[in-house]
């Protein structure tokens, strides 16, 4: 709690009353717990309790998304206090996919982008100075779903097709021109049309012919009476990460001591959402715009739980970089066109603010 009296006469009495009404309202003040600026008109100094309260350090992460299901650990700061227990005021802002993310990165709005490998690999082959400081999902995710109906079982089969993504900035967007290179396609042969996230009602109506999504939003179509589907998961062609946090080169080099508490704090949330699916589910209701349904919630909790481990963070922890795999990545989006330049892993992701491999729990959905 904090109460602050700025004034600014020199009458002695005014001076004397004042003091006396600003020790009432900051007693009263006290005794509620509120914050508190009293802006009165006298000349006595300013009055601080701020030292009772830790300061705590702002990181405000861009996402890729609003708030859905999938990111509860992130959500329920209120609740649970994984930041704050670090000394970390946690900030998020909403976006419509990895490049969207980035951009509220690079325009200052955050200090963290939570975004897509393909978004990130674009942003640096445009001379963005860019750092990966910690591998959210080391799981590929993404993939294309089709009606039966269409016949649409390899790459091959989406020549001429209409196809939707959830937004132009999304990793749908980047993982379908995966796909297309395995077939020696890109953009130009397919129709590209914004749906929207999680959206699966343009496919369902048959306005698109088939729709780039990823795990947990096939899982939501088809709770939503999604019919029968094929499915060409992109990790059949291309396995690398899905999501990444990445900073600013001037971020990681200035402020690695907030960023270490940072990682460290979502490494806790983390590890709290796998070992208590259950919980996160019920809270999603209270802080997820999708979280409706509690048993829905549950089941999209446990896929992104999965696809947070890998045999890499099985030995290192969670937030372990596959470097080979990412590298791999980067070659594999010049190839296809996305990006021009060579991009060197090494140069730009770093594991030096990990922390430290404690805690290398796996999860499972069969719990």
């Amino acid at each position: 709690m904090t109460c602050h009296t700025t004034t600014h006469t020199s009458s002695p009495w005014l001076r004397c009353l004042t003091a006396k009404v600003a020790t009432r309202v900051r007693t009263h003040a006290r005794a509620l717990g509120i914050t508190c600026v009293l802006g009165l008109s006298v000349a006595t100094p300013t009055v601080s309790w701020a030292q009772a309260t830790p300061k705590l350090d702002k990181v405000v992460v861009a996402g890729w998304s609003k708030p859905i299901t999938e990111i509860t650990n992130l959500l329920v700061e209120e609740d649970k206090g994984f930041f704050k227990a670090r000394g970390i005021e946690l900030g998020y802002v909403p976006g419509a996919g990895g490049g969207d993310a980035l951009r509220n990165l690079l325009s200052g709005q955050a200090d963290v982008a939570f975004t897509d490998p393909g978004s990130f690999f674009t942003a640096l082959d445009k001379g963005e100075k860019l750092r990966a400081i910690y591998d959210i999902y080391p799981q590929n995710v993404f993939n294309v779903v089709s009606l039966k109906s269409q016949n649409i079982l390899k790459p091959a089969d989406l020549k001429g097709k209409r196809i939707g993504v959830y937004s132009l900035a999304s990793g749908t967007r980047q993982n379908l021109q995966v796909l297309l290179h395995q077939a020696g396609l890109t953009e130009a042969d397919v129709t590209v049309v914004v749906t929207g996230l999680l959206n699966f009602a343009p496919l369902m109506q048959g306005q698109v012919d088939a729709t780039a999504a990823t795990d947990t939003g096939l899982l939501v179509g088809r709770q939503k009476g999604l019919g029968g589907v094929n499915v060409m998961e992109v990790k059949n062609h291309l396995n690398i990460s899905s999501d990444l946090f990445v900073v600013r080169e001037d971020t990681y080099q200035q402020k690695k001591d907030v960023l270490k508490r940072f990682l460290r704090a979502y490494q806790d949330s983390a590890q709290w959402m796998m070992q208590s699916p259950e919980e996160a589910a019920k809270l999603a209701v209270k802080y997820a715009i999708d979280g409706q349904n509690a048993s829905m919630n549950l089941d999209i909790i446990r896929l992104r739980n999965d696809s947070s481990v890998s045999a890499i963070t099985d030995k290192r922890g969670l937030g372990a970089f596959d470097m080979a795999g990412l590298q791999k990545g980067a070659k594999a989006y010049k190839a296809f066109g996305v990006i021009q330049r060579d991009i060197k892993i090494s140069d730009v992701v770093s594991q030096d603010l990990l922390p430290t491999a404690a805690s290398n729990i796996k999860t499972s959905t069969k719990k």
